[in-house]
């Protein structure tokens, strides 16, 4: 890549971290439930959801029952996301006057947007209404990524508070984060994609005539176009900042209405990250030491920008079988060079790798270029992203208490260094802590590689794998991946509209979901009830550099482990089979 291609990766970097500081402050007043300037214009809606909704915002919860009210919450939601989608043939707001959706692909989309995956086996515009995209999908979109970011509130008063019985109460914390981060952040986000031509209407499809009329398979000339519209921005505001990813469109963030511009494309990639950075300084707000905040988030930096490089250096670099083919891989002025299948010319490959390593960093899962399309290894970094835990950022909330979780792993392995036991701001780690941290990392490496070999052996989901040989093993290990890890990009190549990817697919996800947030909401409960040690001579500092280097060689070490044998059989093998 040329110099402007690392000055606008270089520039990305720098607005993030600029603007994650005082947004991360900003949210740790919100959930402390101090005052915010927000309060004179919204502090009377909070008031009144609460006495409608029968919510006494005074009286907190134990883990058990915030953990209960998360299940219950997200159950409902995934029951009326379903009945909508199934439904929506006879509801408003359906100008394309599509019919209701199918049972299964319904219930594996219901189960996709209520746990924050938003993993996509339908095309948005011929499948889904705009009364089923803004009440059903929109609206996940806002209360799965509120519910991801109470859980972390939830583990950050745990660790913050001494001898207590309470985390928080899980109501007050959804509603909050919604109406008071989510909500404001879109909004704003929202006008700008609107200015830069993003659509947002109520209006029917439309037909436009070709400038060049062409003949279709059969045989018949075409001569007009339908053009899908919709109240698109408003979601892709939310899909972006919830770290939700589900595209109004088929195409995603490459489809021009969803993504017009340079710079709609840079806006659009900031917000996938903003939160999930800003979250970091919030946790060390809560926690009453902001360096743990920057521990935290010097650790997502330490994996994510060598790894961002690696993905545009090998897209880049492009692939022997180009240039064997005579095709110039140098960029010049009147080419970007490398390998451009699957990208958009508008945004190129520099942008387009960011966004792979971004969306996949954090559980996003949209995508402004093809991922199947990158080279063999420019794909393993984005699945490998995915299977390290959705921790470098994450999901908003997720991806933080997912690397506080590995925190507290790492000074086990510390104390188990050093003779002594773990501690980790000033809560020592016991027995239980260690027992739910290993179903918190484990359950999603399980699922991963347990779905991917049933895939495999079955004869149904192999007949959906339209590459043979390691590219389509790949398709398979990044769906299950993106699945498990509640991402949602995917490679193309594989046909996930069927009876066993819908159900597989689906379980993996609401499994990986819950899998690890109730065990780190009994975390939080733990810690809760525990007395602060004094910090003593033996005590591991846990915001110095030689811990960060230790947090990310335990996430890096268990990411190796888990998934270096799948990945040879995959991408590996593929990258060397090139090269022949």
């Amino acid at each position: 890549m040329n110099g402007a291609s690392w000055l606008q990766l270089g520039l990305y970097v720098a607005a993030l971290l600029a603007l994650a500081l005082p947004l991360g402050r900003y949210m740790a007043r919100v959930y402390a439930r101090r005052h915010v300037d927000l309060d004179l214009i919204l502090g009377g809606v909070e008031r009144f959801v609460y006495r409608v909704a029968g919510v006494r915002a005074d009286e907190e919860m134990g883990w058990k029952v915030y953990a209960w009210s998360l299940l219950l919450f997200s159950f409902a939601g995934l029951v009326a996301v379903y009945a909508l989608q199934r439904l929506q043939g006879y509801f408003p707001l359906n100008p394309a006057r599509l019919p209701g959706v199918g049972g299964w692909l319904a219930f594996n989309t219901a189960a996709s947007f209520v746990t924050n995956t938003n993993w996509q086996a339908y095309g948005g515009e011929t499948t889904m209404s705009y009364l089923t995209q803004m009440l059903a999908l929109t609206t996940q979109n806002f209360v799965s990524a509120a519910s991801g970011m109470a859980v972390l509130a939830a583990l950050a008063r745990g660790l913050a508070r001494k001898e207590a019985a309470r985390v928080g109460n899980f109501w007050v914390d959804l509603v909050r984060g919604t109406l008071y981060i989510l909500l404001p952040l879109s909004f704003v986000l929202a006008l700008a994609l609107v200015s830069q031509g993003v659509v947002q209407t109520f209006g029917a499809y439309v037909k436009v005539s070709l400038l060049e009329p062409w003949r279709g398979a059969d045989g018949k000339t075409i001569t007009e176009q339908v053009l899908a519209l919709g109240p698109a921005a408003g979601q892709i505001a939310i899909k972006e900042l919830g770290t939700n990813g589900g595209g109004f469109f088929n195409a995603n963030s490459a489809h021009p209405f969803e993504n017009p511009t340079p710079l709609s494309n840079f806006l659009e990639a900031l917000a996938i990250l903003l939160i999930p950075a800003a979250l970091c300084h919030t946790f060390g707000a809560m926690v009453k030491d902001r360096r743990q905040g920057w521990a935290l988030l010097a650790a997502m930096l330490v994996v994510f920008i060598p790894l961002l490089a690696v993905t545009a250096w090998a897209e880049q670099a492009g692939t022997p079988i180009l240039a064997r083919a005579g095709l110039d891989l140098r960029p010049g002025d009147l080419q970007p060079g490398g390998n451009m299948e699957g990208k958009e010319v508008r945004f190129g490959i520099a942008n387009s790798a960011l966004w792979a390593a971004a969306t996949t960093a954090a559980s996003n899962g949209s995508v402004n270029a093809t991922h199947d399309s990158f080279t063999p290894l420019g794909g393993l970094v984005p699945m490998w992203l995915m299977q390290l835990g959705e921790v470098i950022f994450g999901g908003v909330g997720s991806g933080v208490y997912g690397l506080v979780i590995f925190a507290l792993i790492a000074v086990f392995i510390a104390g188990l260094m050093v003779g002594r036991t773990p501690e980790y701001l000033g809560k020592k780690v016991d027995a239980f802590e260690m027992k739910m941290a290993s179903l918190a990392v484990l359950i999603p490496c399980a699922l991963v590689l347990a779905g991917t070999a049933l895939a495999v052996g079955v004869g149904a989901a192999r007949a959906a794998i339209f590459n043979p040989g390691p590219h389509g093993f790949s398709e398979v290990l990044y769906a299950f991946s993106s699945a498990a890890n509640n991402n949602g990009s995917a490679f193309a190549g594989l046909h996930a509209d069927n009876t066993f990817y819908n159900v597989a697919l689906a379980a993996a996800m609401l499994i990986g979901r819950f899998g690890v947030a109730v065990p780190v909401l009994a975390v939080a409960g733990s810690l809760a009830r525990k007395k602060a040690v004094p910090a003593g001579p033996g005590t591991l500092p846990t915001h110095t550099p030689l811990f960060v280097i230790l947090l990310v060689g335990v996430v890096i070490l268990v990411g190796a482990l888990t998934f270096i044998p799948a990945a040879a059989v995959g991408p590996v093998i593929e990258h060397l089979i090139m090269w022949r």
